[in-house]
């Protein structure tokens, strides 16, 4: 670890942690505007993200959707994907991001602390999400590509253990003690990337969340203000632009008030 690096690291889950949807599902309607699903997949995507919302996802589900992910996405152009992404990252992410967790990633990083997204969801979509979101690391799943396609087949899948291990390797690698870091997730899918940290905490917990939560005496917080960061970065330049004017008129009266005690004298 760098000597003027951070000290330790907060992981947060992203998928109902830090945005209110599955980033995965919530680019079914671009991926079917780019040719690359019909509208079939669209509708199921669409129930699938909806029973989502009110539940969550347990094991068994989130098998069933990795399945058939990774059977859907065969043969796709990698190329496509990340510009479709791109090209439609904020019109389709930029509204469902949590203002609670915004609010945590700046309480973190201002108490210098390494942010590091950890999400199953393709590295395709969450990396770029990640940089939307400024955080400084991102862990998700990848995908075997040959020859500029994916083959169907996972290379990494940031799942359960899989995201606890590659938590374990980020502290490796920065030199973080894992009991001084955080970690925030929804699912009980997570249970060992919570166990992972010393300090803990459910966002929205599903059924099998809260009740491990309160078994084990885990904080537990609840998000409900999906906000878009283009306005919380419009009303923060509205407060510094009028913080700035308002010093700016205090110079000015100041200097003022100087000359004219001068001028007396």
């Amino acid at each position: 670890m760098r000597p003027d690096g951070p000290r330790s690291a907060v992981f947060f889950d992203l998928d109902k942690t830090v945005i209110a949807k599955s980033s995965t599902l919530a680019f079914g309607r671009p991926f079917f505007q780019g040719g690359l699903i019909n509208r079939r997949a669209v509708l199921k995507g669409a129930y699938a993200q909806f029973v989502f919302s009110l539940a969550g996802a347990d094991a068994v589900q989130m098998e069933r959707m990795r399945a058939q992910i990774t059977a859907m996405c065969t043969g796709w152009q990698v190329d496509v994907v990340h510009d479709i992404v791109r090209e439609t990252l904020h019109s389709i992410v930029d509204p469902l991001v949590y203002a609670e967790a915004v609010d945590l990633v700046e309480a973190h990083r201002a108490a210098g602390r390494e942010v590091v997204i950890v999400s199953s969801s393709g590295a395709e979509m969450v990396e770029p999400i990640g940089e939307m979101l400024g955080v400084d690391r991102v862990v998700a799943t990848r995908m075997v590509v040959v020859d500029g396609r994916y083959t169907g087949e996972i290379e990494f899948y940031a799942y359960g253990e899989g995201k606890a291990q590659a938590m374990r390797e980020v502290a490796a690698e920065r030199g973080y003690d894992l009991a001084d870091c955080h970690a925030y997730s929804d699912s009980i899918t997570d249970l060992p990337m919570l166990e992972a940290v010393g300090h803990p905490t459910a966002v929205n917990p599903d059924r099998g969340l809260r009740r491990a939560a309160a078994e084990r005496g885990w904080p537990v917080l609840e998000f409900r203000r999906p906000v878009a960061l283009s306005s919380r970065t419009t009303q923060r330049t509205q407060v510094v632009t009028g913080a700035a004017v308002g010093v700016g008129a205090a110079v000015v009266g100041l200097a003022w008030f100087v000359r004219r005690r001068a001028l007396r004298a």
